[in-house]
């Protein structure tokens, strides 16, 4: 692989005639119709005056366009993709935070991001198909704001210290923070992933996660390319269509997260049929905890091993992972050091030993060099050398990590501590369960109070009371939920997943 282009790297190093995308409806992509797009692509954006590092706001659909625009765009300049659903006030902030150098989104866009861009004198290029039914195949036209410069007639593509990506996080209880990660970082990470899901060439994966997500953009995407693989990639996760494209598109894997899991093996039981053609060699799970019991009737339905990972997007997406058979698999870890070094850290920044209760920290190829023009964040989660993920966990004599939670869900109910995740696992023992989300609310006189969100089996009644009896023979009396919520679906965040520390507020309990 070239030093100097680690993406562009892995698209030249595939066959060229292979397969890389694809979209239902849509015809194939090949790697060399997707190395021609980087060329042309890098030209047009060299041309009109965007160079290595220069950020390049996408705001795209998730599909094959999305996946495509992503890999061209960082192998020149720094992709920075962000959710289409975004109202105007929201782009306003990302826009400008990010000092965008331009903005990309479809032709015929009436995106509230075309405002916003117009407002900070933002230039916009269009992605335009031109008829073209190809997955994956698309050409950047700049609107009038750019000044063509045709003494440009060679691309310059990104060096491997170059940012190629940027990313905000979620900023929960805090202003997100700009994640830059350079392509060693992102090639890293990609690398760390293939092999510990031993892809090959003959992989194909399904992709439902979101494109603006580290976890789609990684995981599903970047991942398969390093292996030369293909990516059947979907406008976005949804049930009702997920086993027409499973049949559609005869994968070997897909990745999700936990809830997308929850809401496929709700309708698995009317697709028995497309379940028992699949041919799924593994499923992987990651970005938040996978109930055991979810794990277990996947395997179940699927006929295929559940590889439960531990990322975030400061690590370019993965950290840990569970091995493929016929390495162990434990339900409830989170697995083995998967490419960067894993330790257990202290308060005071010393490391703990095996079987000792800590914050996970990390160091490696894949960690972010730090957060953008941030240097109290980088002063706190930066310490002797290791980065903090915020996460508690534990680590057994097998090297085998299980967390105990996030540092800022930990539920302190007058100074007992009590770990969500627990709970969750209690609550979905209870037969009428299908999913469970436990979180803090506010108290005058203990500080916080332990309180539990609830969908149940379809056709199923129960009562609050008939579950926290239920809750009540397995947990001390602290830990079992005074408060429990009976709701037909859990709000999510815009990737799928549950935010604890804002479901207080949006259940109108705080």
């Amino acid at each position: 692989m070239p030093e100097s282009m680690p993406v562009l790297g892995f698209i030249q190093k595939a066959k060229s005639e292979a397969v890389v995308l694809d979209a239902p409806g849509q015809g194939s992509l090949s790697y060399a119709g997707l190395l021609k797009l980087v060329e042309t692509t890098a030209l047009t954006l060299n041309q009109n005056g965007i160079q290595r590092n220069d950020r390049v706001a996408l705001v795209l659909p998730n599909g094959a366009e999305m996946a495509a625009t992503f890999i061209a765009i960082s192998c020149t300049a720094t992709a920075a993709p962000l959710n289409p659903a975004y109202q105007k006030a929201e782009f306003d902030f990302y826009l400008s935070d990010l000092e965008t150098s331009v903005l990309v989104v479809e032709e015929d866009s009436d995106s509230a991001a075309l405002e916003s861009a117009r407002e900070l004198n933002i230039p916009v290029m269009l992605l335009k198909k031109e008829g073209s039914l190809t997955a994956g195949e698309f050409e950047l036209v700049p609107l009038e704001q750019f000044q063509q410069d045709e003494t440009v007639v060679a691309p310059e593509f990104a060096g491997k210290d170059d940012i190629a990506l940027v990313l905000h996080t979620s900023g929960t209880t805090s202003r997100p923070k700009i994640v830059p990660l350079t392509q060693t970082n992102i090639c890293a990470s990609a690398e760390n992933i293939r092999t510990a899901l031993n892809l090959t060439s003959a992989d194909r994966c399904l992709n439902v996660m979101p494109l603006f997500h580290i976890h789609g953009l990684i995981a599903a995407v970047l991942a398969s390319i390093s292996a030369g693989a293909s990516i059947f990639c979907t406008p976005g996760f949804n049930a009702l269509k997920f086993f027409a494209w499973l049949e559609e598109a005869q994968p070997s894997w897909y990745s999700a997260v936990p809830t997308m899991h929850q809401a496929i093996l709700a309708r698995a039981g009317k697709n028995k049929e497309i379940v028992g053609k699949s041919a799924l060699r593994f499923i992987r799970s990651s970005s938040a905890s996978l109930p055991p019991q979810v794990m277990s009737e996947l395997e179940e339905t699927f006929q295929a091993p559940v590889i439960e990972a531990y990322a975030m997007t400061e690590a370019a997406h993965q950290m840990t992972s569970n091995p493929l058979p016929p390495g162990i698999r434990k339900p409830g870890s989170v697995g083995t050091a998967a490419g960067p070094k894993v330790a257990i850290m202290d308060e005071t920044g010393n490391l703990l030993g095996k079987g000792c209760i800590g914050e996970v920290v990390i160091q490696g190829e894949n960690v972010t060099p730090g957060y953008d023009n941030n240097p109290s964040a980088n002063r706190e989660n930066f310490v002797n050398g290791w980065f903090r993920t915020g996460d508690q966990g534990i680590m057994d004599e097998d090297g085998y990590l299980t967390i105990t939670g996030r540092l800022k869900e930990i539920i302190n109910r007058g100074g007992e501590k009590i770990s969500p995740r627990e709970v969750d696992e209690i609550l979905l023992g209870h037969p009428s369960v299908s999913q469970a989300v436990t979180f803090a609310v506010p108290h005058d006189k203990l500080g916080e109070e332990v309180a539990a969100a609830v969908v149940l089996h379809d056709g199923e009644i129960t009562s609050e009371s008939d579950v926290r009896a239920y809750a009540a023979n397995y947990l001390a009396g602290f830990k079992v939920p005074k408060k429990i919520v009976i709701l037909d679906d859990i709000p999510k965040g815009a990737t799928g997943k549950t935010q604890r520390i804002a479901l207080a507020g949006k259940l109108g309990l705080a």
